[in-house]
């Protein structure tokens, strides 16, 4: 039952090259900055990652990306990423833009055995007819577009309704970073760290957990996890001290001050 291992590259060292991984974090927030070193490190390549973004140029998955570790890249934000720009516009990097909430279901179903489900968000777009560019070709056509999904019709309040068929996500591997978790694997995130962190880590047939604080079985309570040892593999301490970096710092002047 202890799931412990002793530092981030022994935790990662058996992602071979293209495999399939699910990464915690939304935006900057709670992304797992240890195993992702650890993995740019041990030079696994040929990656297809499903994150909510895919870090910025110097973070976050941004690290793997600019050092072309990242073949595919599912996401539903990637705006702060401009070598994630080029590397798409040029056709180094095929692209699965999905819509958020999609994409947090898609990964709750695949960790809950569930293959599919409807869904309205994308009805009428390019993501239910499909044409969406998932690859350029380097003169800036299109070299791969998205498929057409199925659509069924279902009844609402009395009226029938279209509804897209959405396939669920499972990858081999999935990293999330924990505030706080014990030796079986139960986790607390924290805060907006929660947000995609408990989806990504259950949609890994593999999930590798680095936190800040380990704590023994027993020392959290039940009522408090927020993600059961059930779906953690492998768990490692990083300490609190671990750099934390924010996309965007907006402040405002203090009241009274000089404009």
């Amino acid at each position: 039952m202890d799931k412990t291992v002793a530092t981030a590259r022994d935790a990662v060292a058996d992602v071979p090259d293209g495999a399939s991984l699910a990464v915690g974090g939304f935006g900057l927030c709670g992304n797992p900055m240890a195993l992702i070193e650890a993995l740019l490190d041990v030079g696994s390549a040929n990656l297809s990652v499903v994150s909510n973004n895919c870090g910025v140029d110097d973070w976050g998955l941004g690290l793997l990306l600019g050092a072309r570790r990242i073949s595919t890249m599912t996401s539903s934000y990637v705006g702060e990423n401009k070598e994630f720009e080029r590397q798409y516009l040029s056709g180094e990097l095929t692209v699965n833009l999905t819509p958020q909430g999609t994409l947090a279901e898609k990964l709750r179903a695949g960790g809950a055995g569930i293959a599919a489900f409807y869904t309205q968000t994308g009805v009428g777009t390019q993501m239910a007819e499909g044409g969406l560019p998932r690859r350029y070709n380097p003169d800036g056509s299109v070299a791969e577009a998205s498929t057409a999904k199925g659509t069924r019709e279902f009844s609402v309040d009395g009226v029938m309704k279209p509804f897209v068929l959405e396939e669920a996500i499972t990858t081999d591997f999935s990293f999330v970073h924990a505030l706080r978790g014990d030796r079986h694997g139960n986790l607390v995130f924290n805060k907006s760290a929660r947000n995609f962190s408990p989806l990504a880590a259950m949609a890994g047939r593999i999930c590798v957990a680095q936190v800040e604080q380990l704590v023994e079985p027993g020392e959290i309570d039940p009522d408090a996890v927020h993600l059961p040892g059930v779906f953690v593999h492998r768990i490692v301490e990083v300490g609190y001290d671990i750099e934390k970096r924010v996309e965007r710092r907006t402040v405002r002047e203090a009241e009274g001050a000089a404009s």
